[in-house]
């Protein structure tokens, strides 16, 4: 049973922000501070990622492990009391994401995702540094260097008849 009213709840749960958290703070400063340059909550771009860089055409969500139903994770507990509005609210949080994430897909970017709980103490700068080592790859393999070959043509002169 819950030990708040209705209305203590309410305004618990209003007071939970859906940007500048925490986490995505995190994430920011150690992007800034290697170096990478990026833009936030991208309002062209499909679920409006977190955090874009343009350069690498990768868009990153960091998502809190309750909101979007991270399975497996000691931070997500289905909540006791309104079962069934958490359960398909979480639900749908999850397929939006989905839907986001191969939107993005088709229109050539690179989705990734941190989640909440890679992101405490014990496991952050492992995180951290193989989100640095990803987004190195993506943009070798994307900036690899090609080589275009133009059937030639004759050439002709200037001072041909």
């Amino acid at each position: 049973m819950d030990k708040l009213t209705k209305e203590q709840r309410h305004r618990c749960m209003a007071a939970i922000r859906g940007k500048n958290t925490k986490p995505e703070l995190l994430v920011r400063k150690f992007l800034f501070s290697r170096g990478y340059r990026y833009r936030l909550n991208h309002p062209r771009l499909p679920g409006h990622p977190d955090i874009v860089l343009r350069k690498y055409r990768t868009a990153i969500f960091v998502n809190g492990c309750f909101w979007h139903g991270h399975k497996d994770c000691k931070y997500f507990v289905m909540p006791k009391s309104n079962t069934k509005f958490w359960k398909t609210k979480i639900q749908r949080n999850q397929e939006r994401d989905i839907a986001e994430q191969r939107k993005l897909a088709a229109m050539g970017w690179h989705c990734i995702t941190i989640w909440e709980c890679q992101l405490k103490a014990p496991v952050r700068e492992q995180t951290l540094e193989s989100l640095a080592y990803t987004l190195n790859r993506i943009f070798l393999q994307d900036h690899s260097t090609k080589r275009y070959t133009f059937p030639e043509k004759e050439q002709t002169m200037a001072a041909e008849p």
